[in-house]
């Protein structure tokens, strides 16, 4: 018997309040990871989330929403000292979003117990979730355990510009993160509220590379670049009509490890996959993201997800 591999994401859980010209048109459980955790529980993946919410009705809101889309939530901590977070998205005329966060966090974080993890399971982590000094210790104590079980990691950087203040408090944590990844995704502007850097290839070369080989930069609407040890190169994006990009960067991570399952890529493969099969890899980031677009979800679609898992084992 087979047994497939699972993919575990540890990040914030909130609820997402979309705004369009001032007006409330959605209201959808969010989060970095969790979006991606979400999509990939809508392809039938084997997923587990490492999170937090209130014991309220929001936090409720998420542990459904969880379970109705295959992610396991027995590592949610539901803490009865404060409120589930919840955060306004402000969609400008490109309808990339703004952001306002109302948060109450209790003292005591994160006390969940960590989920199995086997050999090349896949651990998606990122955004000041895993770099907040509050949570340091205990998602350190993860990433060490996730390592020493071999998991492939995969580190989704975003770092707003609303953190570019404690760049360089946060640096040691940044390059411990980048030294248990696998592989580092990173946006353009990610690089430059974290180091000033607006060149991938000198992000990659200066501050990623001697810690984490391989890293993918997207850059919005710009071409998608990766760095492997071998070779570079770049992916054209197609434009498209939006109606948020909310979701977007989570998706093509989503896309990027669900292209990583389906081609059977373990981690020790990844120093020398191959230019065609990271082509497939990335493509799959693409399609995600592009689906999720074209919606006010954070997710993509059920719709989607069941058609393009039935293309995809074809």
């Amino acid at each position: 018997m087979t047994i497939m591999r699972k993919i575990i994401g540890i990040g914030e859980t909130i609820l997402d309040i979309i705004f369009k010209n001032e007006q409330p048109t959605a209201a959808v459980p969010g989060g970095s990871v969790f979006n991606g955790i979400v999509s990939l529980g809508r392809l039938g993946m084997n997923v587990s989330m490492i999170t937090e919410t209130g014991n309220d009705r929001v936090g409720s809101i998420i542990k459904r929403f969880m379970k109705d889309n295959g992610v396991d939530d027995s590592s949610v901590c539901m803490y009865a000292d404060g409120r589930t977070a919840i955060s306004l998205a402000y969609l400008n005329e490109r309808n990339d979003a703004e952001y306002t966060f109302y948060k109450d966090y209790p003292k005591a974080r994160l006390d969940v117990q960590w989920p199995d993890i086997q050999k090349d399971d896949i651990v998606m982590m990122g955004s000041y979730f895993v770099l907040n000094p509050v949570l340091r210790q205990k998602v350190k104590e993860f990433l060490d355990y996730a390592r020493s079980r071999e998991a492939l990691i995969y580190y989704d950087i975003n770092f707003r510009s609303t953190h570019a203040s404690e760049a360089i408090k946060l640096y040691s944590s940044i390059l411990e993160n980048f030294g248990v990844a696998d592989i580092v995704r990173g946006s353009t502007e990610d690089f430059h509220h974290m180091f000033g850097i607006d060149d991938a290839a000198v992000a990659y070369q200066r501050e990623v590379s001697f810690y984490c080989k391989q890293m993918l930069c997207t850059d919005a609407e710009g071409a998608i670049r990766l760095f492997t040890p071998t070779f570079s190169k770049d992916y054209k994006v197609q434009r498209i009509e939006t109606v948020s990009t909310i979701g977007a960067g989570d998706n093509f991570n989503a896309g990027v490890v669900f292209g990583l399952m389906a081609e059977g890529v373990r981690r020790d493969d990844l120093p020398t996959l191959s230019s065609a099969k990271w082509d497939i890899i990335v493509n799959h980031g693409i399609a995600l993201a592009t689906e999720v677009c074209q919606s006010f979800n954070n997710s993509i679609s059920k719709e989607f997800a069941l058609q393009y898992k039935i293309k995809s084992e074809e």
